[in-house]
């Protein structure tokens, strides 16, 4: 407030016509919650230092009243003395964290080997078939799983009740994924709500609010959490579940992490120290995730993107020094397993084709990509630039209840291998199955799998011919 007024100042100084400065936000006011009041669970060193929609008006309010005014209103002094507290917290001074930082920008985030190496162990180990089919990792959240959280949270459940339940929808659906003939499973995701939250409740350095919802796009609003201090690895937070699923199947069943990036760019995030440094804050703590995983035997592990491209700059010249960071923050959290350990990523919500050097640059053993409505277009962006490592597009589209046929997803798969190499390429749907139901999608996960099937018998006939 005080520098905002000093900034005020400056510009009377320069008008020559003072009376008609209009003093107004700097952009709309949609996308930051409607007001404080509620928010009785924040701690007072935050909740102090933050505005919302209605703190903000009162601000620009009170700015008018001292309009070319020595005076300082007490507010002003207020809001200083608030954003000094919160600066000098330990929350924000975790020299332990500063210093992992430092540390992990000293020597480059890189696998032990390139992926033409580790894709020979990765299929010694692994022994898939050709085109691997699996999911991008959760499953229906039906309003019994809803129901079932709530219970817990409000206290009605124990703990151990709602774990038991977690632990027989994915007692389900791992028996439902081997009925189906997915090659590779996942454990569904049934203990968690929004992809950010999940982790941001469990990494210390952040904060939630109870009622900071904000319109994200059409009449969907999310409820970001607030970045507010040095962001560190607590304790694992997915290892319990996915290690419960893999004791229930030979199949591999894939680990499940946000990525540091989407973690960023879906978060309010503090302003006190560049974007970057807290994105590789939040990669080491996925990091240790990562090996927790790997020690527990989780060895594919899928580290989801989906909001690298939509936190480019305006600037289309300062878009490669974001994006050189972002790449980074992603390999510092990815690079540390053994060759024989697949990584996973995903992404939707973009336009691929003009950042597809740095998907690239991401290295990791596998992507996929949400393309069933955009599907010609990434195709022909590939016929211009092979894609040497490991990728399956969507065959799907899980925003629509509808069921594709087999022979609809048959016919992408086979478009998309005139241009990728079929040892290469997976077989998903577009993205997670969260929002869908329980017929829907077995049905059109079945279609998936038989023409996954087809395909190979083609390939395998084909060759028998040729021989």
């Amino acid at each position: 407030m005080k520098a905002t007024k000093q900034l005020l100042d400056e510009i009377i100084e320069l008008s020559p016509q003072a009376e008609k400065i209009i003093v107004q936000p700097a952009s709309s006011l949609l996308h930051v919650p409607v007001s404080l009041q509620g928010e009785t669970d924040l701690e007072p060193l935050l909740k102090n230092a933050l505005a919302f929609a209605e703190e903000k008006l009162d601000e620009i309010v009170s700015l008018k009243a001292v309009f070319g005014s020595a005076a300082v209103p007490s507010l002003f002094t207020e809001n200083e003395q608030s954003l000094n507290a919160l600066s000098a917290a330990p929350v924000r001074n975790r020299l332990n964290v500063r210093s992992q930082v430092e540390q992990a920008l000293q020597q480059p985030a890189e696998r032990q080997n390139e992926f033409d190496v580790r894709r020979v162990k990765q299929e010694q180990k692994w022994q898939l078939p050709l085109l691997p089919t699996t999911t991008i990792g959760s499953f229906p959240q039906t309003k019994e799983v809803r129901s079932a959280r709530q219970k817990w949270r409000k206290g009605e459940w124990s703990t151990e009740q709602y774990d038991q339940y977690i632990q027989s929808e994915i007692d389900k659906w791992i028996r439902i994924q081997e009925e189906i003939g997915l090659d590779v499973l996942v454990h569904g995701e049934f203990e968690r709500t929004d992809m950010v939250e999940f982790f941001g409740e469990k990494l210390p350095g952040f904060a939630f609010t109870r009622g900071g919802w904000v319109q994200s796009y059409g009449t969907r609003c999310v409820k970001p959490p607030i970045i507010y201090g040095d962001v560190e690895f607590g304790q694992p937070m997915t290892v319990k579940e996915t290690e419960y699923a893999q004791t229930l199947t030979q199949k591999p069943v894939k680990g499940m992490l946000t990525g540091p990036i989407t973690i960023l760019n879906w978060s309010f995030v503090r302003t006190d120290i560049p974007r970057k440094y807290v994105a590789y804050q939040i990669a080491l703590a996925l990091r240790e995730e990562v090996e927790a995983l790997e020690r527990a035997g989780i060895e594919m592990i899928q580290v989801d993107e989906p909001a690298l491209r939509e936190g480019l700059p305006l600037k289309r010249e300062e878009w490669q020094e974001y994006l050189d960071w972002a790449v980074n923050a992603f390999r510092i959290s990815t690079s540390s397993v053994q060759d024989t350990t697949q990584i996973h990523t995903h992404m939707c919500y973009c336009e691929f084709q003009d950042i597809i050097d740095s998907i690239q640059a991401l290295d990791a053993d596998v992507i996929s990509i949400e393309t069933s409505r955009s599907h010609g277009e990434l195709i022909s962006s590939f016929e211009e630039q092979t894609y040497p490592l490991g990728i399956g597009l969507g065959v799907y589209d899980i925003h629509s209840p509808r069921v594709p046929s087999k022979e609809e997803m048959l016919s992408l798969i086979e478009r998309a291998l005139e241009v990728l190499d079929p040892q290469l390429f997976w077989i998903n749907p577009d993205c997670g199955l969260k929002t869908r139901g329980q017929e829907e999608t077995v049905a059109a996960l079945s279609h998936m799998v038989s023409a996954a099937e087809t395909y190979r018998e083609k390939v395998t006939s084909n060759s028998l011919k040729v021989k």
